[in-house]
């Protein structure tokens, strides 16, 4: 028989990635997103109820749902707080109360660590989270540790910079340089020499499935993983890269850093690859490259 995973935020960029790989691998999934274009697959992670009838008879779930942006939560942090730490404890709670017992992934971010005084960070970074949305994130994992405690069998997986498909926010970073670089629009930049580790959205979905083959084999201790490139990227250099594969020079509109933005970050893949045999296969010039392209297609159609 096959087995179900319940996925919340399965209309978001991972999630999407994510879907079809898990039903590649042979799952049926179940989603669960607020956003949602069919009934049955509609539901906010704050509706309890809606959980527990949505988890019912799931050997897992995976919790992708989030106010997932770092100027969101800033935007409002009551919001925020709520829908990442009490959405995911309510996930928690659904997981506890199944007679089915399923396990829990928690998808979180490289926003935890803060500005590490380290780099590469490593999994074992102290977690010092300089935002709303950092702070969020930071609580739902301790909430995730309650309920390894509990007896569940859960895990952590930590985001870092995910790009890689046209349906992402369009003022994402590296979604806006790749259409700009498209269509010849001005680049800005919030803080040029910020630095950031990049991961593909197809590396970051195949590695979670890593994580749920592991869970489905009993794993009751996996520690945190993070999936990171180790490739550290300045905002300079990644407009540089957009502009050199758009094939044109483009106006750059520079402005100050926001002074919630952590200024540098890249990680250490070393985890993932001993854990899980994970590496990320799409170099971000060829991630780009397929971005800027796949805009290009875009504007083709639309004219």
């Amino acid at each position: 028989m096959m087995q179900t995973i319940l996925l919340t935020g399965s209309r978001g960029l991972i999630g999407s990635a994510l879907a079809p790989k898990l039903s590649d691998t042979g799952y049926h999934v179940r989603q669960f997103d607020i956003r949602a274009d069919q009934a049955s697959h509609r539901g906010d992670v704050l509706n309890r109820q809606a959980l527990f009838d949505a988890a019912r008879c799931c050997c897992g779930l995976i919790h992708l749902a989030a106010v997932s942006r770092v100027v969101w939560g800033e935007r409002d942090p009551e919001l925020c707080m709520g829908t990442n730490v009490d959405g995911t404890k309510n996930v928690i709670a659904a997981a506890l109360e199944s007679p089915a017992r399923p396990w829990i992934l928690l998808a979180s971010s490289r926003e935890v660590y803060g500005q590490p005084q380290h780099l590469p960070a490593t999994e074992e970074t102290p977690l010092r989270p300089m935002n709303v949305y950092a702070r969020s994130k930071v609580a739902a994992e301790r909430a995730l540790g309650e309920a390894r405690k509990a007896g569940a069998r859960t895990a952590v997986v930590r985001f870092s910079n995910v790009y890689g498909s046209t349906a992402d926010h369009a003022d994402r970073v590296v979604p806006a340089f790749a259409r700009a670089a498209a269509r010849g629009a001005a680049i800005r930049l919030d803080g040029a020499e910020h630095t950031f580790d990049f991961t593909h959205v197809d590396d970051v979905a195949r590695g979670v499935v890593s994580v749920v083959a592991l869970l489905e084999r009993g794993e009751d201790r996996m520690p945190a993983v993070h999936f990171v490139s180790g490739n550290p990227t300045t905002l300079n250099g990644l407009a540089e890269l957009a502009m050199e594969l758009g094939g044109r020079a483009l106006t750059v509109e520079h402005a100050p850093a926001r002074t919630y933005d952590v200024a540098r970050f890249y990680g250490d893949p070393s985890r993932a690859e001993r854990l899980l045999s994970w590496r990320p296969l799409v170099s971000l010039r060829v991630g780009v490259d397929r971005l800027i392209g796949d805009y290009r297609s875009l504007c083709r159609e639309a004219s």
